[in-house]
């Protein structure tokens, strides 16, 4: 079975909401929810947090989380891409000689993903031959097929009419921005709570995906991403309506007097 190391990115600064890796959701911080699965699923060597942040670390490593240095703050801005920081990360530990065949992405926002879902994502990816990276993926509630692209007052669809499936077109179905949803062909979109990759990706072809990429489908709320305000309003909502549950943390509460 290859081996595999979780990276878990947790920089410091967030405009949309501010301290979002170590803000409290239920008993804990966020951050918590994605070092306890990652733990418990029993897959990763190790489960290493990159932060620019000595308190984030400081909480990661309560949690059972290995800190072994911080990310250079170079890496840790609002556009820096995650090639940059992972590619980083794996380099200095590769350095320090800690190598792994694979790596995973798990990112603090998506804080009901659970040590089952790891355990199947991963399932999934080591049963594929011939495969670069696994991308977790959930059905668009928004088709695309309905999208514009605004040119001062006039707008195009966003995808082209060459698109349209040939059995669309035969049973007299016209443009996709004139199709029922239900009728049009189903799309996912990517979200933010599991990625795993070979680590040859990186060091051979700077990238985090590869070319050939395995669906992971969510299901349920595993897909929740908090992104802003108004995602974290709806967490906290889902948790107290019981829609969902956040993932057991066997750890006390960071901060606890015990």
């Amino acid at each position: 079975m290859p081996t595999a190391v979780a990276l878990i990115p947790a920089r410091e600064g967030s405009k949309r909401v501010p301290g979002k890796n170590i803000r409290r959701l239920g008993l804990h911080p966020v951050l918590a929810y994605t070092i306890a699965p990652a733990i418990e699923s029993g897959i990763f060597e190790s489960v290493i947090v990159s932060t620019d942040s000595e308190e984030t670390a400081r909480i990661a490593r309560h949690y059972g989380a290995e800190v072994p240095f911080l990310r250079p703050g170079a890496l840790a801005g609002d556009t820096s891409p995650d090639i940059e920081w992972v590619d980083y990360t794996l380099g200095e530990l590769k350095r320090m000689g800690r190598t792994w065949d694979c790596f995973s992405l798990l990112r603090p926002t998506s804080p009901f993903r659970t040590a089952a879902t790891i355990r199947r994502a991963w399932a999934r990816f080591t049963s594929q031959t011939g495969v670069d990276s696994l991308r977790a993926v959930e059905k668009c509630a928004q088709h695309p097929g309905k999208m514009w692209v605004l040119d001062g007052d006039r707008m195009t669809p966003l995808l082209s009419e060459s698109l349209v499936s040939p059995e669309l077109r035969r049973s007299g179905g016209g443009p996709w921005h004139s199709t029922p949803y239900q009728a049009l062909p189903p799309v996912y979109v990517q979200n933010a709570s599991l990625e795993i990759a070979w680590t040859r990706v990186v060091f051979e072809g700077q990238t985090i995906a590869g070319d050939a990429i395995v669906p992971f489908l969510t299901e349920g709320y595993e897909g929740f991403d908090i992104n802003d305000r108004h995602d974290w309003m709806v967490a906290q909502r889902l948790i107290a309506d019981g829609e969902t549950v956040l993932p057991e943390v066997a750890t006390a509460p960071y901060g606890a007097v015990v």
